[in-house]
């Protein structure tokens, strides 16, 4: 027990719970899937809600069977209300910090970008910050200063109403004909489909995501990239990254899928469960570069030194889809200076060209 971080749960439950009304065709907020996501994360030890709760009696005694504490701010006349609630939130987290050392984790529960300053100051007590907000709620401000921020939307046991479209027509209504002069709408505009859900971000945004960071950590420190490290970073880049976003249920089952095919590879870890992952260092990265002396002896038989810019396009004409960026290269000058370094061609900037030339290897 002594490995787990303990939380400390902090609602600004007007703020959150209106928004899921809002936001979710006028359901009930609940707790549980808020509770389930931070149980994955470590012990929670305190839980606490701020709201006048005489506007919120259901949501009481739903918080009061999970055991939050319910924190009464009484409604006042006015913005003192709301900055009430807000100040005393951010006065009794940031006590707590102080207080009780072994808390290592706060989690902030509002899509208020007011917070933001309480966010800052917490991470400066090295504590770590998780955000909960409503997505179509939350502050554009607020989920870069977290740690990890979650999505209230996209937690396991949130059911989202799709968006409706136009509302169809009961069946059982007869069709007039058209008036005369009048134009018969659905027999020109095609039925709306109904919307679906938020569609799995891009694999091959998640490949290239994936593959620099990577080769960022390879390149920064000597020590092994383990699973957890990576996730870590993904975190620090983006506090929104899950990989339920891309269909995967668990982090390892995304290495998994990466590693089939060959973006990253895997190897046992320092503890179980927790792999190493490397860039792989043949395969793709050895075709990628035979690619590029074939095409760069291609267009050199004919016209001399090749120059860099338009070179990419090349490539892509003779395999569509090549991407530098899939190998862990941030730039195609990047990938260019690898193969350069790996003898594949020789590369030089012309002041004349005012660009990167490239010659094929030699013999």
């Amino acid at each position: 027990m002594d490995q787990e971080d303990r939380i400390a749960l902090f609602l600004d439950y007007e703020n959150l719970a209106l928004g899921a009304r809002d936001h979710h065709g006028g359901r009930a907020f609940d707790f549980r899937p808020i509770a389930d996501a931070l149980a994955e994360r470590g012990r929670v030890v305190v839980r606490r809600a701020y709201a006048d709760w005489s506007y919120f009696d259901e949501d009481r005694r739903m918080l009061t069977r999970s055991h939050v504490e319910l924190i009464e701010i009484p409604q006042r006349m006015g913005a003192s209300r709301k900055n009430a609630a807000d100040i005393k939130m951010a006065v009794d987290a940031v006590e707590l910090a102080f207080e009780r050392g072994y808390i290592s984790t706060f989690v902030i529960c509002t899509g208020d970008s007011d917070f933001t300053p309480l966010v800052h100051k917490l991470r400066e007590l090295n504590k770590r910050v998780i955000g909960v907000g409503v997505e179509k709620s939350t502050s554009a401000l607020l989920p870069p200063a977290c740690d990890e921020f979650l999505y209230y939307d996209r937690l396991e046991g949130v059911d989202v109403l799709p968006v409706r479209g136009r509302r169809g027509r009961p069946a059982a209504r007869p069709t007039e004909p058209p008036q005369p002069g009048q134009v018969d709408r659905e027999a020109v505009e095609p039925e709306r489909p109904p919307a679906a859900e938020e569609p799995a971000r891009d694999a091959d945004a998640l490949a290239v995501l994936v593959a620099q960071t990577v080769a960022g950590l390879q390149g920064s420190s000597d020590g092994e990239v383990t699973a957890s490290r990576l996730k870590r970073t993904l975190l620090r880049k983006d506090p929104t990254f899950s990989e339920s976003d891309y269909g995967f249920r668990t982090f390892g089952e995304l290495l998994r899928h990466l590693a089939g095919h060959n973006v990253v590879e895997l190897a046992e870890g320092p503890a179980k469960g927790d792999p190493e992952v490397s860039l792989p260092e043949h395969g793709d990265q050895e075709v990628a570069f035979a690619l590029l002396r074939t095409v760069v002896a291609e267009l050199a038989a004919s016209g001399g030194p090749v120059a860099l810019s338009g070179l990419k396009n090349q490539l892509r004409r003779a395999r569509p889809e090549f991407s530098e960026k899939k190998l862990g290269y941030r730039s195609f000058l990047q990938f260019g200076k690898a193969a350069a370094t790996a003898g594949e061609v020789t590369l030089a900037w012309s002041a004349e060209a005012d660009d990167y030339l490239l010659t094929p290897r030699q013999g």
